[in-house]
């Protein structure tokens, strides 16, 4: 069930990618590259930080295939993705938290620290989209006030504590995405919101 979810989550969030660089102007072979960063650009750094090898879209190549035939068919279909609005941020959200699992899991198996664990699923989940926002000259979603990390996080933390009581690692990986899932689609419904930090004063 986990392979099936994050193949959905690596194809939108290369559409979604798509749209960002189609923003931007770039041509196709822009739009398929930060597709590629954005879907699997998480799992990228996750593993050059821990030196876990080799990386998911080299054992597996058709990832990309599937990542740059998402960002086409996203081109493809650019004028009616407004329309689907909220089905996207729904596929989105679910590709949060089926990527903080899959970064959990992962540590778990280098038997590295909680703490470790806890980042390692949260790169995992937003380092794509912070690769995306820098590259399409925007500032990071995950540094604005939107709760994206938060709902990281929790997907992470509701995951080891469920595993830590031994909980069925099947019913620990769904409660912890419904619980990831459930703070990310409520923070847009109501416009949940980080306290930001304003500072406008010059320094003399």
């Amino acid at each position: 069930m986990l392979h099936i979810l994050y193949i959905i989550a690596i194809t939108v969030e290369a559409m979604t990618a798509a749209i960002s660089a189609g923003r931007r102007e770039m041509d196709w072979v822009g739009v398929c590259i930060i597709a590629w960063v954005t879907a699997l650009g998480g799992g990228t750094i996750r593993n050059i930080i821990l030196g876990h090898y080799p990386m998911s879209w080299v054992e597996h190549p058709e990832y990309l295939y599937i990542t740059a035939g998402g960002a086409i068919f996203a081109g493809i279909i650019a004028g009616y993705m407004k329309k689907l609005r909220f089905i996207f941020l729904l596929l989105d959200a679910i590709g949060l938290v089926v990527f903080t699992i899959i970064g959990c899991r992962l540590a778990q198996e280098m038997q590295l620290p909680v703490t470790i664990v806890l980042l390692s699923g949260m790169i995992t989940g937003c380092a794509g989209g912070v690769l995306r926002d820098v590259l399409c000259n925007d500032i990071p979603l995950l540094f604005r006030k939107e709760l994206y990390a938060s709902a990281s996080i929790l997907t992470g933390a509701v995951y080891l504590l469920l595993e830590h009581v031994e909980v069925s690692s099947h019913v620990a990986t769904i409660t912890a995405c419904l619980a990831g899932l459930a703070l990310r689609l409520l923070a847009i419904r109501y416009e949940w919101q980080m306290p930001r930090f304003v500072y406008h004063e010059e320094w003399e």
